[in-house]
């Protein structure tokens, strides 16, 4: 055998398996990786971040901060920029929840503020049962225990309806503090000692009995007052006094005249008043007690009726009755309503048709119309006699009604302006034939219903500090956009929404936008807090005519703008941006100030041109042909509308022009909205 034919044994490698060698990690490699990539984080986050302190006072005792990783050496946060929200704690005060934004400046320090709590105060008066307010708002009747009042120098006011009223100023303390405070109230009433002859007599004061008989001393309040005495088979004695606080008198001995005859008053109808020789006795029927032998004047007078006299002389115990039947006095009504089938009401009694005359008695009557699907109208008319009144009404629709109940303009707490549209239906988007189109403007309609308030201007620099103190706007190339009186830019759509929050707080409107953790994660569609325009109500706001054609550009259907019409990519900007508008000069290289340049037909401020702004509406391409008024119900980005400084070609220039995002940039603004009523 040869040695080729020889078998020789082999190594056996299964099939597929790859015997080349592969690396292998130990656990103590893995770790050491791990913990270079943690201190290559670390490292970056240090290089990145700002130095950032937050200065509180009184100092807080526990401090939190949302919104971000935060690192604390010695008091001083190391924060990446952004926004974020500080929790800060404080016995005694109350909490702080504050949003704030950290810049690119290096070294950043934010003040903030504790409020105290409530001081809890115990208030004793006397007399008990003394009404408290305490800076004009009513806390209830003393005593009181444990009243939660506000740190400071508080007015508190005590009043009782027999006693003087009496103000204090009360230094609260507040932080939970206990404090006790006692008033005391003077009195604020005389006292009138009264003795007749005969004595007995009944003493009333302003026609009120008040269970004391003579000889006795009347507690009367200070001021003018008229005092009887009365005397069964004598003539009363009146007189009119007045008396101060406190003050103390005794009145001359009165001696009261025998009466040996009595009169009864009546009339038809009854409660008129009742004169007899001059003095008042009251409201009919009515008793008097007088002396036989003398003429007595009686007079008698009501609202609405001819006035009526007599002259009565009465024999010795003579009791004589004396009625008077009034006399109406009328004047004519003419009334004249739209619709004609309006009805009509009288003193709350049905006439019939509102379009008749009527005779009413001179005194005050109620009228009102109505009519099924409109506003009922009411009015007060005292007819005169010998005269003809008109009443001319149009009923309004209940839609009329309702625009009419609205206020045109309202002001924010603010002092901004928002001015009341009444929608109507509007078609979205741009004809595939129309120069510069982008795919993401579809033909849509939208039907728009609800009234709405729109703010005029975009959100400054400085109203928008007001909610995030450190917010700042930037520069562009050495430009400044951090002005107060120019528009808020670099802030997020989430920052945006949060703003029209803390606004709707500022007023206590219901909030438009649900919140966790600094963000927006719903809306409540019923609300009539702040919040921004939709997407619909901005189009129309900007481009909704009366002749129900869209308007193409700011200004109208064709480039260039009129001189100065807006602020737009200009000559001036034309180092800063890509496209500028060939001759066009607004002079603002960089956004102006808010409201420089003429409102639009509606009295809206820069919807075209200054800053883009943000909308509602998420963003959905292609959008739906039938798109709700809020545009749709969920997404990740939100539309920017409208052209800013920035802009100059037709594309970005046209009103139908739509951009998305949720982030902030140097030439993207809002503007505020709400509205006008909740949700039918």
């Amino acid at each position: 055998m040869s040695a080729d034919n020889v078998i020789k044994p082999v190594l056996y490698q299964p099939p597929g398996e790859d015997r080349t060698r592969r690396p292998h990690l130990s656990a103590a490699r893995i770790a050491l990786l791990a913990a270079a990539l943690i201190a290559a984080a670390v490292l970056a986050f240090l290089f990145m971040a700002r130095s950032v302190a937050l200065e509180f006072t009184p100092p807080a005792n526990h401090i939190s901060i949302q919104g971000g990783p935060a690192i604390e050496f010695g008091g001083v946060h190391l924060l990446l920029s952004g926004t974020y929200q500080v929790e800060a704690e404080l016995d005694g005060y109350y909490p702080i929840a504050a949003p704030f934004s950290v810049g690119t400046e290096r070294n950043q320090t934010f003040q903030f503020k504790f409020a105290p709590l409530p001081g809890l105060l115990t208030i004793e008066a006397v007399p008990i049962g003394a009404h408290l307010t305490v800076d004009g708002r009513p806390q209830g009747a003393t005593p009181l225990a444990d009243l939660p009042v506000e740190a400071g120098k508080r007015r508190l006011h005590f009043t009782h309806p027999r006693h003087q009223a009496l103000a204090m100023t009360v230094a609260v303390a507040g932080r939970s503090e206990r404090q006790h405070i006692d008033a005391e109230l003077l009195p604020n009433w005389g006292e009138v000692r009264y003795v007749t002859q005969p004595p007995g007599a009944r003493i009333l004061i302003d026609g009120e009995d008040t269970g004391l008989t003579t000889p006795a001393t009347a507690e009367i309040l200070a001021g003018e007052h008229e005092v009887a005495l009365a005397l069964e088979g004598h003539q009363s004695h009146r007189e009119r006094i007045l008396i101060a606080p406190q003050e103390q008198r005794e009145a001359p001995l009165i001696r009261l005249r025998q009466s040996d005859a009595q009169l009864r008053v009546s009339t038809h109808p009854d409660q008129a008043g009742v004169t007899i020789d001059g003095q008042y006795r009251g409201e009919s029927p009515v008793s008097a007690e007088l002396r036989s032998g003398r003429a007595y004047r009686v007079q008698i007078f009501k609202a609405g009726y001819a006035a009526h006299s007599a002259t009565v002389t009465l024999k010795a115990d003579e009791a004589r009755r004396l009625s008077f039947d009034l006399e109406p006095l009328t004047g004519l009504v003419s009334v004249q309503a739209a619709p004609p089938q309006a009805q009509l009401l009288v003193d709350g009694e049905a006439k019939g048709p509102a379009n008749q005359v009527l005779e009413l008695p001179t005194r005050p009557h109620r009228l009102e119309i109505l009519a099924d699907g409109y506003a009922g109208y009411r009015t007060d008319i005292r007819p005169r006699q010998g005269l003809t009144q008109e009443v001319r009404v149009k009923l309004l629709t209940l839609a009329e009604a309702r625009l009419a109940a609205l206020r045109p303009e309202i002001t924010t707490a603010q002092g901004q302006t928002l001015k009341l549209f009444k929608p109507s239906p509007i078609r979205l988007g741009a004809s595939r034939r129309e120069p510069g189109r982008r795919a993401n403007e579809a033909l849509r309609d939208v039907n728009l219903k609800r009234f709405f308030y729109l703010g005029i201007k975009e959100v400054s620099n400085a109203e928008f500090k007001a909610f995030a103190s450190g917010h700042d706007s930037g520069a562009y190339e050495d430009q400044p956009l951090n002005k107060d009186d120019q528009p808020v830019v670099l802030v997020s759509w989430h920052e945006a929404a949060r703003y029209c929050n803390w606004l709707s707080r500022q007023e206590r409107l219901p909030a438009f936008y649900a919140e966790e953790f600094g963000k927006v994660v719903g809306f409540n569609t019923s609300a009539t807090g702040y919040r921004l325009p939709s997407e619909a109500e901005w189009a129309w706001a900007a481009r909704h005519r009366q002749d129900g054609e869209p308007l193409r550009f700011p200004w109208g259907e064709a480039l260039p703008p009129p001189s100065r019409q807006g602020n737009y990519a200009d000559r001036s900007a034309g180092h800063l941006v890509g496209r500028i508008i060939f001759g066009y000069n607004d002079n603002y290289a960089v956004a102006a100030p808010v409201g420089t340049f003429a409102a639009n037909a509606k009295g809206i401020f820069d919807l075209g041109g200054n800053v883009a702004e943000w909308v509602n509406d998420f963003y959905q391409h292609p959008a739906p042909e039938n798109t709700p008024p809020l545009g749709p119900s969920a997404g990740e980005y939100h539309v920017i509308r409208g052209s800013s400084w920035m802009h100059g070609t037709t594309t970005d220039l046209r009103l139908s022009f739509r951009d998305y995002g949720i982030d902030g940039r140097r030439d993207l603004g809002f503007r505020i909205a709400r509205f006008a009523e909740t949700e039918p």
